[in-house]
C-alpha cells in the first residue's frame, strides 16, 4: 500500500507553538547565545560566529522559530529614555479563588496602562505584576484610576524598585 504524501502530512505533528522540540546541540545553543546578546545581527555574521554556512544557519534559525523556541525578536528599550524610569512590583490578592474570579482579574490585568508581566503565583499572593511608570506621581494616579478598580481585588501591596540589581532577557543555555 502507498500512503500520499497528503496522508504523510497531515499526520505529522505540527510546527509553531506547541511543537516537539528536538534536543539542541551545541550550534543551537550557540546560535540562541548569539541572538540573545544581539538579535539584530545578519545571518552571514552570525553564520560565521558559529562556524556554519550562511544557508545552514538560515535554515537552523528558521527552524528554531517554527518550533516555537525563538518566539519573536524584539527591541529592548531604555526605560528612562522611555519615560517609564520607575519600576513597581505589586502583590495582588484576589477576594475568591474561583476560576471566574482568575479570569476576570486577569482580562482586566492585561489592560493596565505600563504592566510589563502578570504571574500567577504560590504563597501570600494570588498573582504578582511587574508595571513601569514615569515616577512615583504617575504611579499615584495609575493606582488611583486602574489598579483600586481591578475586579475582585481585596488586597494590593505595592513594592517600589529602588535599584535594580539586575533584568536579563537571557536565558541560560
Amino acid at each position: 500500500m502507498v500512503m500520499s504524501a497528503t496522508k504523510v502530512r497531515a499526520g505529522a505533528p505540527p510546527s509553531g507553538i506547541g511543537a516537539i522540540h528536538h534536543p539542541l546541540d551545541r550550534i543551537d545553543r550557540a546560535i540562541l547565545r548569539q541572538l540573545q546578546t544581539d538579535a539584530s545581527i545578519s545571518n552571514v555574521a552570525l553564520a560565521a560566529k558559529v562556524k556554519l554556512s550562511a544557508p545552514a544557519c538560515l535554515r537552523r534559525v528558521e527552524r528554531l522559530k517554527e518550533s516555537g523556541l525563538i518566539r519573536g525578536v524584539v527591541a529592548l528599550l531604555d526605560p528612562k529614555a522611555a519615560g517609564a524610569g520607575m519600576l513597581v512590583i505589586i502583590g495582588v490578592v484576589l477576594d475568591r479563588s474561583t476560576p471566574e474570579s482568575f479570569a476576570e482579574f486577569e482580562k482586566a490585568a492585561q489592560k493596565v496602562a505600563g504592566c510589563m508581566e502578570c504571574h500567577v503565583v504560590t504563597g501570600e499572593f494570588d498573582y504578582f505584576m511587574v508595571i513601569r511608570t514615569r515616577d512615583s506621581d504617575s504611579f499615584n494616579r495609575l493606582h488611583a484610576e486602574q489598579l483600586l478598580y481591578l475586579p475582585g481585588v481585596r488586597q494590593i501591596r505595592s513594592f517600589m524598585v529602588l535599584k535594580e540589581i539586575l533584568s536579563t532577557t537571557k536565558f541560560p543555555l
